[in-house]
């Protein structure tokens, strides 16, 4: 005999087996057992949440001889006729394949005859959202008005799709999707029976990767025992058959990208490359680990966490607490749209190696969660004395602003100090240019006219503590400093808002490269008690 997949050899018999619809399931069992059955259903959701399989009980039900509760028997010939798929009273149509208005025709000359045998004819449509324009208009009078012993059934996973004109017409039911607690059940429910060895943790993720669908995790489940037969299904077997990564390797790599590690992290893609493990699902997986992590840190608990296994939760939970919700929300963008990406690309490592470079080097974008990341990055190294915020003296003892510019992005190399018990500052920066700092953008909403494309500048500081604007736009500047006095205007609003009169220089650079080079005291002081300090 030929083999049945698990799908189809353990679909739901009574209404009892369809798990996860109760609101669905009691008023069609109600509908049945009072007489008071519709003419027209809608079934919507989500793939393999039961919307066929409660089209073809409704149907087995409604022409059942004996039905006890609303159920089928499951014993009379018109219920093992319909089982046998025997039936002229059940009629399945496939809409992908059969969308046109001659199909549709078809039917509504076929409705005119009433059934030979039972009470109903059941017309079952599914995927009914792909039949055309014309094809619903022929079938909007009939579904509006069918003969008596007609039923329709349209089942759908796009109810978008669907004409108000049609909708309005049926009743209309919403398939919510499994939930993991559900799925894990079901599939615990079938490998007990097959006389399968599972480990719950390994029905887990597959209940996990089945999101939302029983059939999925079923066919899923399938294809881990035939792959290993006459064995016991392990955590570790199902993930090398469905090629996906332990979360304890999305740990490590996110760890990695925390320390900015780039090594380490690029080491965990070529083990993961290695193990064969596919990158489109592994950004996939990846995306959802950091969304549960953003998910716990925002809630405040594992309420909304349930596909992390229970003895990992105590490491997830130092995660956790070891990323603020901006930073996972930078790191979701990256790997959010790395997905979208790769899915038509030819090169696959190579924009997951991108990815994870920008994951580790915050500095690499200017977005405003990237900025985030960095200002909590330095504000960590303040606090902890990791590092000291100076500027590299100059030709003349002065101050060339690189050193400041450098540490504030993270930078290496030079840049990273040695923690100094005793560190001798010979001079900090005014009060006032930090106050200026400080209300800068406030400061910039009194320029007018061209002066507005002052906030097209860098606002930085000379060696001699005269408050720097740096342009890297040659037309910014240029409006800036039309008529030669730019600086003495910017000065004169800068001491009409705070009352401080200070020097003000304008300074034009090639690009946003050499910008970097200089200290922005804006990023440094707004809204931070942060002193940045200078040495000779």
């Amino acid at each position: 005999m030929a083999y049945t997949a698990l799908y189809r050899k353990f679909r739901p018999q009574t209404f009892d087996d369809v798990k996860g619809q109760d609101h669905i399931v009691t008023t069609l069992r109600n509908q049945i057992v009072s007489g008071r059955i519709g003419h027209a259903f809608l079934f919507t959701g989500t793939r393999g949440v039961g919307k066929t399989t409660a089209a073809k009980l409704l149907a087995r039900a409604v022409n059942c001889e004996h039905p006890v509760n609303g159920d089928p028997c499951g014993e009379c010939p018109m219920c093992r006729a319909i089982l046998a798929g025997t039936s002229m009273n059940v009629i399945e149509i496939d809409a992908a394949s059969n969308n046109g208005v001659d199909n549709i025709r078809e039917i509504v000359d076929e409705v005119q005859y009433s059934p030979t045998e039972g009470k109903y004819k059941v017309y079952i449509i599914d995927e009914v959202h792909m039949l055309s324009t014309g094809a619903f208009n022929a079938l909007l009078k009939t579904l509006e008005e069918p003969p008596s012993y007609v039923i329709f059934i349209l089942a759908t996973t796009e109810v978008h799709k669907i004409p108000i004109t049609i909708l309005s017409r049926c009743q209309r039911y919403d398939f919510r999707r499994a939930t993991i607690d559900e799925v894990a059940a079901r599939l615990r429910t079938l490998v007990d029976t097959e006389g399968v060895k599972a480990e719950d943790k390994a029905l887990r993720y597959i209940a996990t990767a089945a999101d939302g669908s029983f059939r999925d995790g079923i066919s899923l489940l399938d294809q881990c025992i035939s792959f290993y037969l006459g064995q016991e299904l392990t955590y570790d077997n199902v993930l090398e058959v469905l090629g996906t990564v332990d979360v304890s390797t999305f740990s490590g790599l996110l760890k990695a990208i925390r320390n900015e590690d780039v090594n380490a992290a690029l080491s965990i893609l070529e083990d993961v490359v290695a193990k064969g493990r596919e990158l489109t699902q592994f950004t996939v997986d990846f995306t959802w680990y950091l969304r549960n992590l953003l998910v716990a840190k925002a809630a405040g608990d594992m309420a909304e966490i349930n596909d992390i296994p229970t003895d990992y939760i105590p490491q997830f939970m130092e995660e956790v607490n070891a990323n603020s919700e901006e930073t996972l929300s930078r790191y979701i963008r990256i790997v959010s749209n790395l997905t979208n990406d790769i899915k038509f690309s030819n090169s696959k490592r190579v924009l997951t190696e991108v990815a994870l470079i920008k994951l580790c080097k915050p500095q690499t974008e200017s977005g405003a969660e990237s900025l985030a990341q960095r200002l909590e990055f330095l504000e960590k190294q303040l606090e902890s004395g990791a590092y000291t915020v100076t500027a590299a003296s100059g030709p003349n003892g002065g101050s060339d602003g690189k050193s400041a510019a450098n540490a504030y992005a993270g930078g290496t190399g030079t840049e990273k100090q040695n923690v100094q018990e005793e560190a001798t500052l010979t001079r900090a920066l005014p009060e006032e240019i930090q106050e200026i700092a400080g209300k800068w953008g406030k400061i910039c909403q009194k320029f007018k006219g061209p002066y507005r494309e002052v906030q097209m500048a860098r606002l930085s500081v000379t060696d001699d503590n005269k408050l720097l604007l740096v342009f890297s736009d040659s037309f910014a500047f240029g409006y800036v400093n039309m008529d030669g006095n730019g600086a003495e205007y910017i000065q004169k609003v800068i001491a009409d808002e705070t009352g401080k009169l200070v020097d003000v220089e304008l300074k034009l650079v090639e690009g946003q490269r050499e910008v970097k080079n200089f200290p922005d005291l804006k990023k440094l002081f707004a809204n931070k008690n942060i002193t940045v300090e200078f040495t000779d």
